[in-house]
């Protein structure tokens, strides 16, 4: 029973507690009219049994305005409570909404590969793949973009999926409340490598953070052209690397480059669609 609160249910972040909010307030709402219609249908095959003698059957009963009213009002103030619940939670939770807080947001450039994920941050000048490593409580600011099909990007412990496009960028703000490790995935299926598309994301505490930025600048491994131009290929997903230092606009380009990149994973996407 331990294991059920996990994903949505377990928010560690402002945009998913307002998403677990509203995903409970609108069960809620369904449940009231759903256990009481089927209360009443078990009361009402019961009041009418055969052998119920009270019971008055009216044969040629065809309408009554007070049962209308009831039967019709019920069904559209729910819907106008979760109609005005979602539009209200819509616009609070656009994701590209910045999130109040009093630190200034980490960039982070979102690259989904055929099946990989690579985390770009700009500022840093360093990059890691199948591992998005965040400093806990403070926004995040996340530019996504696709080098192959379309793709959506999903940490469901920290709020909004959003999906990834080529030749675009999508925008969406997060924040991890507390450090600890939550699990990202790919919510688009995308061909062969899909269901191993994951990444973790690991929320560290502000110096721990800074000791993990500095170490990987002083780490191997610079991210140009050429070596992305490896990772876009079509393979499998591997486990985390990081990247000392990146080639400057490289995000830019990849989003621009919708020519050669794209054009070799362009067997992959008519298949997986």
């Amino acid at each position: 029973m331990s294991g059920w609160r996990t994903g949505v249910l377990d928010p560690q972040g402002p945009v998913a507690a307002a998403e677990h909010s509203i995903l409970m307030n609108a069960t809620l709402v369904m449940l009231a009219v759903a256990v009481v219609v089927i209360v009443a249908t078990l009361a009402f095959a019961w009041w009418f049994r055969e052998g119920n003698v009270h019971a008055r059957r009216r044969p040629q009963w065809a309408y009554s305005g007070p049962i209308e009213v009831t039967v019709w009002a019920i069904p559209v103030l729910m819907v106008m409570f979760l109609g005005g619940l979602a539009w209200i939670g819509s616009h609070q939770l656009d994701p590209q909404r910045p999130i109040d807080a009093p630190q200034p947001p980490l960039d982070v450039q979102v690259v989904s590969l055929d099946w990989q994920w690579l985390f770009i941050y700009p500022a840093q000048g360093i990059a890691s793949l199948n591992r998005l490593v965040v400093p806990a409580g403070r926004p995040l600011r996340l530019r996504l973009t696709s080098a192959s099909v379309m793709n959506s990007f999903f940490v469901p412990q920290l709020g909004s999926q959003i999906y990834t496009m080529p030749g675009m960028t999508t925008t969406l703000h997060l924040l991890a409340g507390r450090p600890g490790s939550y699990a990202g995935l790919s919510a688009q299926f995308s061909g062969d490598g899909f269901s191993d598309m994951r990444f973790d994301v690991l929320a560290l505490s502000p110096p721990e953070f800074e000791r993990w930025q500095a170490s990987t600048q002083a780490g191997p491994g610079r991210l140009d052209a050429a070596r992305y131009a490896v990772l876009a290929q079509p393979a499998a997903a591997s486990g985390p690397a990081s990247f000392g230092s990146v080639a400057p606009q490289l995000f830019e380009s990849i989003v621009a480059a919708v020519g050669p990149v794209c054009a070799a994973s362009a067997p992959v996407a008519r298949g997986s669609l």
